[in-house]
């Protein structure tokens, strides 16, 4: 096996030449690169770079949507020896300015005209950064001599080459596992956050580790539509280096608006996606269903059953009945095949990552014979650490350990882990890293999991999230969130109880849906956001929390709740980058509202 991802990259376009290796969809068409057109574009990225002093080691900054010049400087930057960090476009200007700063980044590549603008104060902020390269320059004022167009870049990676044509060659051979790949920054959901340092070789045990499950996690022939941000370690490790791994067609989404479309068009046979994805989807045929004359909803119920049991047959890897193959078949014409049009038809698996999903979702997806496969990573374990597969899954489960990592559980509940994919250390933070560590050696993932007899992994909260209520109960505050966010009202839910005697919640809710149940119950509204606060459509709120209730322990139900009237969003502060809700900011926010529900017990 190589070695280094740049060797990857050599061995493959070696392979595969003139095929069609990635594209994105711009402007509402396809900008398309053969495996030879990625290579020399790359090169060009990474002589550019090294004619402005990049050095093997030194840091250069993405901060991009998705976008084919996204990789390009991802290959030509790893090819030259440095160390490429990606930065998420969307987080404010002063973070940029301080992953940019804390990593010592020399170079930085940008996207537009809008994200120029936090690059500029990282400019002023940051001794270390000499360049700033922009993307499309449209609308862009280029006077200051540190500022350059990507064009400019490429031009000088292609005349570096005309001169030293075994250049890039020898330098991207030079590269060794030992050498930083990338630092990877947390999302900074509980402070500060924190760069992991991946080196080649650790990436490469990830994409080993990948490569090892049967069956296979991905064949040549398979294709990928990916719409996550590649400055997410999911995305980049799991799916970007190992699509390319395996020689694998990517086409990347236009945008968020368009994933519907652009799937249908390039039909995909592999998705990934975070749970939230998911949900929506299920959400969404929910709510369609729902609108539907009652046959139609008793057809629907029926098709899920029928999946449902042939799910669990194949999960206990038994035989399916000729009586339940033939309903199956009859199920899938009249139902299932509509969700499968809906994702191009021809989808064998749509991989969960990221954060918990309900079990429902993930039977719902099963039944409709699109298998979604459960895994659990972080980005100090270059993103997987488990991974479910079709032959061996167990809906709710996380799956097993990948091959090369060993996982156990403290006696406190914590998930713990040792491998080779596992990161060096965070970025200048010695302290923070010694204490990341057992004495043995083993990571402290901060989640809390438990193995069921088979061996499959359930993760059920994080660390420093479980909630101990006044009386001395623990609880898995995940679990309820979950089993609340399963249900399409709500968009966030936020359990609240800690040193309390009974739990309360903060509440986000999905309008569109909210704006279906006031007509369905005769609530008159000029705008959706108007039932936020009308206590007729409280009513309805209360009724599903109630039913939702009826699914708990009695210690666990929710006694009272706050819906917020905005929503939760990266730019207010209550979400990371990777859409993950910062506790913390949410119950400090809300922290007076949060009283007032203490205030009288219900």
């Amino acid at each position: 096996m190589e070695k280094t991802v740049n060797e990857v990259f050599r061995n493959r376009v070696n392979r595969y030449g003139d095929r069609l290796a990635v594209e994105k969809k711009i402007d509402g068409s396809w900008q398309t690169a053969t495996w030879n057109e990625y290579y020399q574009r790359a090169r060009s990225v990474g002589l550019g770079l090294y004619d402005l002093g990049v050095r093997r080691g030194d840091r250069i900054g993405i901060l991009s949507e998705n976008r084919l010049e996204w990789i390009y400087t991802d290959m030509g930057g790893l090819g030259i020896g440095a160390c490429v960090v990606p930065v998420y476009p969307t987080i404010p200007a002063a973070e940029v300015a301080y992953l940019l700063d804390n990593c010592g980044a020399k170079v930085l590549v940008v996207e537009n005209q809008n994200l120029l603008e936090k690059a500029v104060e990282a400019l002023e902020k940051c001794p270390a950064l000499e360049k700033v390269v922009v993307v499309d320059p449209t609308g862009a004022d280029l006077e200051d001599p540190r500022l350059m167009t990507f064009a400019q870049l490429t031009d000088l990676g292609t005349a570096a080459h005309a001169s030293h044509p075994e250049r890039f060659e020898a330098l991207s051979q030079a590269v060794a596992p030992e050498d930083l790949l990338t630092i990877q920054y947390t999302s900074g959901t509980t402070g500060v956050p924190k760069g992991a340092m991946l080196t080649h070789g650790v990436v490469m045990a990830a994409l080993a580790a990948l490569n090892a499950v049967t069956p296979p996690y991905g064949v040549e022939t398979d294709n990928v539509v990916g719409f996550l941000p590649l400055s997410h370690i999911f995305e980049r490790v799991p799916v970007h280096y190992y699509i390319l791994y395996k020689g694998i067609t990517k086409s990347y989404a236009e945008s968020l608006e368009t994933i519907a479309a652009d799937i249908q068009e390039k039909r995909p046979t592999i998705l990934f996606g975070v749970p939230r994805v998911h949900e929506k989807i299920y959400n969404k045929m929910l709510m369609t269903i729902k609108e539907k004359p009652p046959v139609v909803q008793k057809l629907f119920a029926w098709a899920q059953r029928v999946g449902a049991a042939v799910s669990r047959c194949n999960r206990r890897k038994a035989p399916v009945p000729l009586g339940l193959r033939i309903k199956h078949r009859i199920a899938y014409k009249l139902v299932f095949k509509k969700l499968q049009d809906a994702l191009g038809g021809r989808v064998r698996w749509f991989c969960a990552a990221g954060g918990p999903i309900a079990t429902e979702v993930v039977n719902f997806f099963n039944a409709a014979g699109i298998f979604v496969l459960e895994g659990y990573g972080m980005s100090e374990a270059a993103g997987g650490v488990t991974l479910s597969n079709l032959d061996d899954f167990n809906p709710g489960s996380v799956g097993r350990p990948l091959p090369g990592f060993d996982v156990r559980i403290a006696e406190d509940g914590e998930i713990e882990i040792k491998g080779g994919s596992l990161f060096t250390g965070y970025w200048r933070m010695e302290s923070e890293t010694r204490d990341a560590f057992t004495a043995d050696g083993y990571f402290k993932t901060g989640d809390i999991g438990r193995f069921d007899e088979e061996g499959m992994l359930f993760i059920t909260d994080r660390k420093k999230d479980l909630i101990i209520t006044s009386g001395g109960k623990n609880i898995a505050p995940q679990k309820i969130e979950a089993l609340f966010k399963n249900h399409p009202l709500f968009a966030q839910f936020l359990v609240v109880g800690e040193a309390r005697n009974y739990l309360t919640a903060i509440v986000e809710l999905n309008l569109d849906v909210a704006a279906g149940l006031a007509e369905e119950n005769g609530i008159a509204f000029t705008a959706p956001r108007d039932l936020v606060g009308d206590p007729c459509f409280k009513e309805v709120v209360d009724a599903v929390v109630a039913e939702r209730n009826r699914h708990l322990g009695r210690y666990e139900t929710i006694k009272q709740y706050i819906i917020v009237d905005s929503e939760f969003s990266i730019a207010g502060g209550e979400l990371t980058p990777s859409m993950k809700l910062k506790r913390q900011v949410v119950l400090d926010k809300y922290r007076q509202a949060i009283e007032a529900m203490y205030e009288t017990v219900r």
